[in-house]
């Protein structure tokens, strides 16, 4: 493969993560898995950890097993992970304890108590984001009041991602878009909210300096190049929270407006602004103002997305009726349309025990016939995704004043072209889906603008477009559609 330029992005999900190849030929980005590792959490008295060490062992496998399938020449590593949470350094550098998981529970009651001290609309307008629990402000607010000797030791906070980065690299800095994910960043001041830390008794000395995607921030520690043996590797920030390294390998054209989804287990949908959007009518919309690429903002909104279909799947194969996901959505496709609907974003489907029976409790508790047949409950989630979908993009019109009249699907929920398709017969726009390798590639088109390979974003995404193939989806029988979405707003949305 001589002649190609090869970077090398490590991607995390809450689940798994992996090492994948990026390789430029000046025109196009191919990719290629090297590695693929579980992300397990770990229950250690009662409270919940990511087991950050085991990650950063499978990130120099990753670098090995790269080095040892014969491309020794790795110019850059970038990182992505999920957001919001972080670890702790203390005066020497060393990592005290694992960091925790989100979904761990000592945050309960934590956002009641910080809007109580602080004020809902306030902590809107300081940070553009929602009141999330899981947010690293309550993780932060928790630990003042439950552990204040570790805060105290600490001298250094990073997030996941800087974290790795720190590891590899011995320096420390924080990347604009994970930052933006904290609920202690200020977007409109562009620095961290240091007087909403204080307020909560954060220490502001534990933050770092800000830097932007596409950063070059080192070079791997001397030690781990002598361990691995491999050459001096440039250590780059890209869009270092997931989401928004997705949304940079959006194939929008060139100064268009467009509305993107990356639509996986969660579903994130939102328009790309040049500057933060913040007033009563996106609070009141609970849309999140992140960072994004070449210093954009990603105004967004948090959709469950496919985990209703993952749920009822993994719920039949317990009740010893497996399907695969070809077979349905074959069954959704044969099922009437329109019988029945959900909002996907119901407390009912955050965490049920059994989803078949959450959705048959939505249906019937809102005075519709509950499905029946499993392509009966695909079709009911897969119609009211799209519908939630057209009710976010009005909403997202209504509040940035733009016509989007094009919406881009990336990752994992383009191999599904029923729910494609739907979306754009839901909100007559046309859909664009992929590339379905978004998170990855947004990751690695990042390096390249660090390295001067790639001028900028706009340049980035041409390249993209070049390397993937992408599937257009136009909007059929729009009046059915329209009629069944003034339904679903009655039923399953209650406005």
């Amino acid at each position: 493969m001589l002649g190609l330029f090869n970077t090398l992005a490590f991607d995390f999900g809450a689940s798994s993560g992996r090492a994948m190849l990026g390789q430029y030929d000046g025109n196009r980005l191919i990719l290629s898995e090297m590695h693929r590792f579980e992300n397990n959490p770990v229950v250690v008295n009662r409270s919940m950890y990511w087991d950050i060490l085991n990650l950063f062992y499978e990130i120099k496998n990753g670098i090995s097993i790269t080095k040892n399938s014969g491309y020794s020449e790795i110019s850059s590593i970038g990182i992505d992970t999920w957001g919001v949470d972080f670890g702790l350094l203390d005066k020497d550098g060393d990592l005290i304890g694992n960091p925790y998981h989100y979904r761990d529970s000592r945050t309960n009651g934590y956002v009641d108590k910080i809007k109580r001290l602080i004020g809902e609309e306030e902590l809107y307008a300081q940070t553009g984001l929602e009141s999330i629990f899981f947010n690293t402000l309550y993780q932060l607010a928790s630990m003042a009041d439950h552990k204040p000797e570790i805060l105290n030791r600490a001298e250094s906070l990073l997030m996941v991602p800087d974290l790795f980065n720190y590891f590899l690299s011995g320096e420390k800095y924080s990347e604009y878009t994970i930052a933006s994910t904290t609920q202690l960043y200020n977007p409109t001041k562009k620095q961290w909210a240091f007087e909403l830390m204080e307020k909560c008794g954060i220490p502001s000395n534990l933050f770092h300096p800000v830097v932007n995607p596409g950063t070059i921030i080192g070079t791997l520690r001397p030690e781990l190049s002598e361990e691995l043996s491999v050459g001096k590797i440039s250590i780059s920030t890209v869009a270092s929270h997931d989401t928004e390294s997705a949304i940079a390998a959006v194939p929008a054209e060139d100064g268009k407006k467009f509305a993107y989804i990356s639509c996986g287990t969660w579903s994130l949908m939102g328009l790309e602004l040049s500057k933060p959007l913040i007033n009563q009518k996106t609070m009141e919309y609970n849309l999140a103002n992140e960072g994004g690429v070449n210093d954009t903002t990603c105004l967004l909104k948090n959709i469950m997305g496919l985990w209703l279909v993952q749920e009822c799947r993994r719920q039949w194969k317990r009740d010893g009726e497996a399907i695969s996901y070809q077979e349905m959505e074959e069954a959704c496709n044969q099922a009437k349309p329109f019988q029945r609907f959900v909002n996907p974003d119901d407390d009912l489907f955050v965490a049920p025990i059994n989803m078949v029976k959450a959705i048959h409790s939505f249906c019937a508790n809102s005075g519709q016939t509950p499905p029946e047949s499993k392509g009966e409950y695909v079709r009911c989630i897969m119609e009211s995704l799209a519908f939630k979908y057209r009710y976010t993009v009005e909403m997202l019109e209504t509040v940035s004043g733009e016509k989007l009249d094009v919406i881009h699907i990336i990752g994992g929920g383009v191999k599904d072209k029923t729910l494609c398709q739907m979306t754009a017969n839901a909100t007559g726009r046309t859909v664009i889906a992929g590339p379905a390798e978004a998170t990855a590639a947004g990751n690695l088109m990042v390096q390249l603008m660090a390295v001067k390979e790639l001028k900028n974003l706009s340049e980035g995404r041409a390249m993209i477009k070049n390397s993937f193939d992408f599937d257009i989806y136009e909007p059929k029988d729009t009046q059915s559609y329209d009629a069944a979405y003034d339904i679903f707003r009655k039923t399953a949305l209650k406005v």
